[in-house]
């Protein structure tokens, strides 16, 4: 099998900044070699057998010299694996790409290149500041600012070029340079008054932004301890900063939001919190594993038509039970003949996704509120079907037991994920989180029981957000405070609960 390697621009580090094609040879790819300036999240894309590589650089400090890291690369695809070289902006763009493209060129080896938004433009669009202006820069510059210590003798880059132009001058990895930079753009004419502006990590929820000039930006830089990634804008558009600047004026930018829920569940908060600027620590502290051979299931199933009511809980006893009815070669119409209920929006969309609109969704997204629902509606010939979760509270099921038949089906188990206890406890010594949201009792418990009781006090330092009284309430019987609850048990009821803290 011959392999084939993509050589792929990850961004600038927003991770939606990747390209759709770059999204597919990640999701396509046997092996990624990633870097340092990649968004870690992007790794979460691939296949389960994927194979990671880390060959990241942090200034003087490489995991590999680029050498070996070609070498690693050609490698791989020579034992039939499609690898994607998952690198930070653009692979063009002082990123060594064509020296890699190069010896893939020569050993044979297939490959393609997906350019990526390069940090000098959109790193300098973060910070509100346009790299072109037609009243400040009609042309602009990249130049490394990685300088060989023979530049006095053999220079690399014509300053007096660059010092006399009218655009806009942007230097990746230069900090260690900066005052060799200042220095020697203000020695071939450039005024010290001109504009300067320090970006780290750009398009980032950390991303920090210091302005100064040309003459004080070395000072200023030592004084506020700014450290690479770092890029330096010089020229007149810094000054649109205070005019054009979005990104850290979103409602969450800066914060750490550490968000509890089940993998499969996490990715809708987690997208919320990213498009406010915010930085959204996915910790799952449940795995759903799926109840196989469900013989139990099938049959309820080939007896649909005894039912009245389908009632569904979660997004993961909707797909469950969809899956199910395929797999018996069936389709909606089995369920004609009765009403389908669900709790919460989220449930509805995904019962929506499926060709059927809910004929009941209660308006707070809870049991309680759901045999409120229907319990004037039922009569003892009702007989209602509910497939979901073996460990799930017992409340609905009872109380409508009380009225008429019900036939609980067990479709999947919610267990606790203590694979990742050491992570949790690293994440709560060592970042400094804003907020810790908690989306049902069970991730609650599942949480305490992970961390343990005696690290309560880890929690307690930052505002927890509940997603509702039942799952506050479990919180305060496991001394935990409850700084905020959502309004109403959704999603973005509990993004907007953050928002406004």
């Amino acid at each position: 099998m011959k392999g084939k390697v993509y050589l792929v621009g990850a961004g600038p580090g927003d991770y939606k900044l990747l390209t759709l094609k770059g999204l597919e040879c990640i999701k396509e790819a046997d092996v990624i070699v990633y870097d340092r300036l990649a968004n870690l999240n992007y790794l979460k894309e691939a296949k389960p057998n994927c194979e990671f590589i880390y060959v990241g650089k942090a200034s003087s400090n490489h995991t590999l010299p680029q050498e070996d890291i070609n070498r690693v690369i050609a490698n791989k695809a020579k034992e039939g694996k499609i690898v994607t070289r998952l690198k930070g902006g653009d692979p063009y763009v002082f990123g060594r790409g064509g020296e890699e493209g190069q010896l893939l060129k020569e050993e044979g080896i297939d490959f393609e290149v997906i350019p990526g938004v390069t940090s000098a433009i959109g790193g300098l669009c973060y910070a509100g500041i346009p790299i072109t202006h037609r009243d400040h820069a009609s042309s602009f510059h990249v130049v490394t600012g990685h300088l060989r210590d023979d530049d006095k003798e053999n220079p690399e880059i014509n300053w007096n070029a660059l010092a006399n132009i009218r655009g806009t001058l942007v230097f990746l990895m230069g900090v260690a340079n900066l005052k060799k930079i200042s220095e020697n753009l203000i020695k071939e004419g450039k005024s010290k008054d001109t504009p300067v502006a320090l970006i780290s990590w750009a398009t980032r929820y950390n991303q920090r932004v210091i302005t100064s000039t040309l003459e004080d930006v070395y000072e200023t830089a030592v004084r506020e301890n700014v450290k690479p990634p770092t890029l330096i804008a010089v020229g007149s558009v810094v000054g649109l900063r205070d005019t054009l600047n979005f990104f850290e004026k979103k409602p969450l930018f800066g914060k750490n939001i550490m968000v509890t829920r089940s993998r499969t569940q996490s990715s809708s908060i987690v997208e919320k919190i990213m498009d406010l600027g915010g930085n959204p620590i996915e910790i799952p502290t449940i795995k759903i594993e799926k109840i196989e051979n469900n013989t139990e299931l099938e049959n309820e199933i080939s007896n649909i038509k005894d039912y009245t009511y389908l009632v569904l809980t979660s997004k993961n006893a909707v797909e469950i039970f969809f899956d199910k009815l395929e797999e018996m070669n069936l389709d909606t119409r089995a369920l004609a003949n009765l009403k389908v209920c669900a709790i919460g929006s989220a449930t509805a969309k995904e019962i929506k996704s499926r060709g059927i609109i809910a004929d009941i969704v209660p308006k707070a997204f809870v049991a309680e509120s759901l045999f409120d629902e229907l319990k004037d509606k039922l009569t003892k010939e009702d007989n209602i079907l509910i497939p979901r979760a073996k460990n799930a509270r017992d409340y609905l099921v009872d109380k409508l037991s009380e009225i008429c038949t019900v036939k609980e089906v067990h479709t999947y188990e919610s267990v606790i994920d203590t694979s990742k206890k050491g992570e949790i406890l690293d994440i709560l010594e060592k970042e400094e989180l804003d907020f810790i949201t908690f989306a049902s009792s069970s991730t609650v418990r599942n949480f305490v029981e992970i961390i343990g009781q005696d690290n309560l006090d880890k929690i307690n330092s930052s505002k927890v957000i509940s997603i509702g009284p039942i799952t506050s309430a479990t919180a305060e019987e496991l001394n935990i405070n409850v700084y905020k609850e959502a309004e109403k048990a959704t999603i973005d009821k509990i993004v907007e609960a953050i928002t406004i803290c």
